[in-house]
């Protein structure tokens, strides 16, 4: 399986689906349009699964991790040592993400992208790890191309194997010390805006952090010159291993028809590249939340999404990606369960 072949699988939403959705939502027992973007999102769902009626039932969070050579300029509140102890909480089930997979009843997949230490072998780990940790990226690039589309192919081999084992739809997640600044750095590459309006302050960086950051950002822009127009340049130049295995995830969830669920910043960055190997994967993804990240806002209009909540989230870990996929369920089953005015022998019409 080539990135070229995955890219090639991706196909534009059914538009039959859509409308026999469409024609449905119409005919259940409310007024036309009153359950607003539910009744948009089952309808997309639709088209995404070529399926009239979607169901979703297997929902599948994967948490990408993986380290940063770019946090040897500062520009994290926090040790790089945190991102395997976080990892290893994941797979304890303590973090945040495992608590609201249990309460959205999804499974989480943790893989090891690229964390620059070797982690203890656990059942629950995927080990797809590219290297220890990226280079840093205010020196040079961030990785080899190789090991960009190496590190997107390895995401996407673990959708695949989760697809086998049932996946209505995917939440993209993230853990990596560091890993707001590449993302950063991605967004202000295919955006053309100066770092200083997408620079946010990350895991909790004071005023001077911050413009510490902004200028770690513009220098690995200058250093690497990354092509806006190759997504996969931008990619090995200033990303991160956990951003290219999720990137990869998205493009072969695309190409198997799954709706895929954006969590917030790092995963919004993935998708920018994404969609940036290839457009029509943009009509598959879902944005969960806006982020309280400064610069996520810009990323997600140059995507053309919508975000579903707005609840001043900043953790990662596909936390609001878990809260979206709750609203992607209810939106199904609102098209699948409601009865029709007919089925429910109402008389007339709502209005």
């Amino acid at each position: 399986m080539t990135l070229t072949e995955i890219i090639a699988q991706i196909q534009p939403l059914d538009e039959s689906a859509m409308h026999q959705a469409r024609a449905r939502q119409d005919q259940l027992t409310k007024p036309q349009g009153s359950l607003g973007r539910l009744e948009a999102l089952s309808i997309q769902i639709a088209g995404i699964t070529a399926n009239p009626r979607p169901v979703i039932r297997h929902k599948v969070i994967m948490v990408m991790a993986g380290d940063h050579g770019v946090v040897a300029e500062g520009v994290s509140a926090f040790p790089q040592e945190v991102t395997p102890q976080m990892v290893l909480n994941f797979l304890h089930g303590g973090a945040a993400i495992n608590v609201l997979a249990r309460h959205v009843g999804a499974r989480v997949v943790v893989v090891d992208m690229g964390v620059a230490t070797d982690l203890p072998a656990h059942p629950g780990l995927v080990n797809k790890k590219i290297a220890h940790g990226t280079a840093n990226m205010v020196q040079g690039p961030a990785m080899r191309r190789e090991q960009a589309e190496q590190a997107i192919l390895a995401g996407a081999e673990v959708v695949v194997e989760e697809i086998a084992k049932g996946l209505d739809i995917l939440a993209t997640g993230d853990m990596g010390i560091g890993n707001t600044t590449p993302s950063a750095a991605i967004a202000a590459a295919l955006t053309g805006r100066d770092p200083a309006e997408i620079v946010g302050r990350g895991t909790g960086l004071d005023d001077v952090g911050v413009q510490r950051k902004i200028q770690v950002v513009r220098q690995a822009l200058a250093v690497n010159k990354p092509d806006p127009n190759d997504a996969l340049d931008v990619l090995a130049k200033v990303g991160g291993f956990e951003i290219a295995g999720l990137a990869g995830a998205m493009l072969v969830a695309a190409a198997h028809r799954r709706p895929v669920m954006v969590d917030g910043f790092i995963s919004t960055a993935a998708a920018m590249i994404a969609v940036g190997l290839a457009p029509a994967v943009r009509s598959y993804l879902i944005a969960s939340h806006h982020s309280q990240e400064q610069g996520h806002g810009i990323m997600l209009d140059w995507l053309g999404l919508h975000p579903l909540l707005d609840l001043d989230l900043r953790l990662g870990e596909g936390t609001g990606a878990a809260l979206g996929m709750s609203l992607a369920e209810a939106a199904c089953k609102i098209l699948n369960e409601m009865a029709t005015f007919a089925e429910a022998a109402v008389a007339g019409k709502l209005l």
